[in-house]
């Protein structure tokens, strides 16, 4: 398809999904509608008539054209996985023998907390997993299912776009090669670490959040709903047995098995496919396999074998039947379907965005008037990043387009910058992602943790944009200081913590007229 350069009119299908959605509280018929204007304007712009024939026609063919289909794949297979699970008992099992083990709401959402920085590996496999382990023992202590979806999210791209092992590094590397800036592209991304201050604070948010209480906004709303509600949650355990299923007890091994072979597959699949046993010698390293790993692949692999594992469990020992087991499986693909079709309408948006109405281009050359704002650098390419990654869903897509751009432009200006500069495009890309509800983790984060994906996103906002608010400053420290990163550091972390006490003051009156939230 040929490009259009739509200029301003490229921000409008993401304006009228995110209105729509805010709007009708329904993201499918939002985000097809936005789709469908994006494409009339393309249509219009390029001369395809008949326009509305064409609009349907040219529709369509980005959805198909912009599936990818190993992501799908595995979310239906987990799905499958965690139905089959389900229908075992083994959920419940699991719920029972850990509310024995942890004892109050703080250390459920700990244990959700540091389980979301054990999977830095690859941010898919964090939202498709967290959320379901965790679920059952997050209902139990009646925590809302929008703060479950808040810390799975929170914990999924942050991670990973800090951590020097983990799928994200082929995706930085291979935008950071285009620019030259280091011999090694492994190098040039450490550097990146501590600068990367929007992950950083949002992690620290994250804590603050799960150890310390600190609610606010809809997240409190949605607290003391769920800790006044006195139903039960139909994945908590109220005897503390697992449940019984075709005559069977559900037994721990039934969730455990099947989910820790989800994570070993997944690991020697990223191994596997960064080709660690492969004939070229120097990716005979861990960390160079992962850093050229294919993970959708890999975690297509590590789905499928996790599920061939629960049916040797489940089968053979008469658990389950051929017949159920094969019906469970569907079931759990037909769980997963409304995660998929947005999934999809999503990658639909983020194209049609980036690659047909040249939305980068136009957002690109709004700041073409502040290159001369030497010291405002790092934070213009981060509120740039923010924006357009807000805008089209996607943090690599993002860093993939402005690395190029920002990297030459920084290091002709002041080479100082440089590692700031980076990771101030870097952070940008993973805070418009996190906050967008067209990007692909959120809407499965939201999904796996059984929350709207409205809901997850009006409650996660004002933490994100808590953490922005202490990235912005840090980096605007950066450029005035010649990138003294200590300075930049502290005046950051000082915002974002202060804007969290700030916050949550404001809360503490409306909290106290619901003590129950409290105990």
């Amino acid at each position: 398809m040929e490009h259009f350069d739509a200029g301003i009119l490229s921000l409008l299908p993401p304006v009228i999904t995110i209105i729509l959605a805010l709007r009708t509280k329904e993201i499918i018929s939002s985000l097809f509608i936005g789709i469908l204007a994006g494409v009339l304007i393309y249509c219009v712009g390029i001369g395809n008539s008949p326009y509305l024939l064409k609009t349907v026609e040219v529709t369509f063919d980005l959805i198909v054209k912009k599936v990818d289909f190993n992501i799908i794949i595995f979310g239906s297979l987990l799905g499958s996985l965690v139905y089959l699970v389900a229908i075992t008992g083994g959920t419940k099992a699991y719920a029972s023998w850990a509310t024995k083990r942890i004892k109050s709401k703080r250390s459920a959402l700990m244990a959700t907390t540091f389980l979301g920085f054990a999977m830095f590996i690859d941010d898919y496999f964090n939202c498709l997993s967290i959320g379901t382990v965790m679920q059952p023992i997050t209902d139990k202590f009646k925590i809302s299912r929008s703060k479950l979806a808040y810390i799975v999210d929170s914990t999924a791209a942050p991670i990973c776009i800090i951590a020097p092992i983990s799928s994200w590094a082929v995706g930085v590397g291979s935008s950071i090669n285009t620019t030259g800036v280091s011999g090694s592209n492994f190098s040039a991304f450490v550097s990146t670490i501590p600068w990367n201050f929007y992950a950083i604070f949002t992690l620290i948010v994250v804590l603050m959040v799960s150890w310390g209480g600190f609610d606010f906004g809809p997240m409190l709303k949605d607290e003391i709903d769920a800790s006044t509600s006195t139903a039960i949650s139909e994945n908590a355990p109220a005897n503390g047995q697992g449940e019984i299923v075709n005559g069977v007890e559900g037994k721990l091994i039934y969730m455990l098995l099947p989910i820790c072979s989800l994570i070993v597959f997944a690991v020697l699949g990223l191994l596997y496919t960064g080709g660690y046993w492969g004939d070229d010698i120097s990716r005979h390293s861990m960390i160079v396999a992962f850093g050229n790993c294919d993970a959708a692949r890999a975690l297509v692999m590590a789905s499928f074998g996790s599920l061939l594992v629960a049916f040797i469990l489940f089968v053979p020992s008469r658990v389950l039947s051929l017949q159920e087991f094969m019906d469970g499986a569907v079931e759990g693909i037909k769980v997963m379907l409304p995660c998929v079709i947005v999934l999809v309408l999503a990658w639909a948006m983020g194209g049609l965005c980036r690659d047909l109405l040249q939305t980068p281009k136009f957002v690109t050359s709004i700041i073409g008037s502040g290159k001369g704002m030497v010291v405002m650098l790092p934070a213009i390419f981060f509120i740039l990043a923010g924006f357009l990654s807000f805008c089209t869903g996607t943090s690599w897509g993002t860093f993939g387009i402005l690395i190029p751009i920002a990297v030459p432009v920084i290091q002709a200006l002041d080479p100082s910058l440089v590692s700031a500069g980076l990771a101030a495009v870097l952070a940008g890309s993973v805070f418009g992602d996190h906050s967008s509800p067209i990007s692909d983790t959120s809407i499965l984060s939201s999904g796996n943790a059984g929350c709207s994906l409205i809901a997850h996103i009006s409650s996660q906002m004002p933490y994100a944009c808590v953490a922005f608010a202490g990235s912005t400053a840090g980096y605007l420290v950066a450029g005035f200081t010649d990138g003294n990163i200590v300075l930049s550091f502290l005046v950051g972390l000082i915002v974002t913590v202060g804007s969290m006490f700030a916050l949550r003051g404001r809360s503490l009156t409306y909290s106290k007229k619901n003590a129950a939230f409290l105990e």
